[in-house]
C-alpha cells in the first residue's frame, strides 16, 4: 500500500513539474522582471507618487484646518 502511495506521489510531482515548465517557469518570470522599467523609469515613478502624497497630504492637513476652523467657531457662540 505504501508503494501505491509513493507511486501517486511521484507521477503527481512530475505532472506538477511539467506543469511549471509549461507555463513558463522561472525563465517567463526573468524576461518578466527584466522588460520591466528600467531603474531611471522607476526612480522616475517613485519621485512622482511622493509628489503626488505630499500633495495629498497638504490638502488633507488645510481641509482639516478650515474643519476645525468652523468647528471652534460653532462652539464659541452659544
Amino acid at each position: 500500500m505504501e508503494a501505491v502511495t509513493l507511486l501517486i506521489a511521484v507521477a503527481a510531482l512530475i505532472i506538477s513539474i511539467l506543469a511549471y515548465q509549461r507555463t513558463g517557469g522561472t525563465a517567463e518570470l526573468k524576461r518578466k522582471i527584466e522588460s520591466k522599467t528600467s531603474s531611471l523609469d522607476l526612480k522616475q515613478e517613485m519621485d512622482a507618487l511622493v509628489a503626488m502624497a505630499d500633495a495629498l497630504r497638504e490638502k488633507t492637513a488645510d481641509a482639516l484646518d478650515r474643519l476645525e476652523k468652523v468647528l471652534r467657531k460653532t462652539e464659541k457662540e452659544p
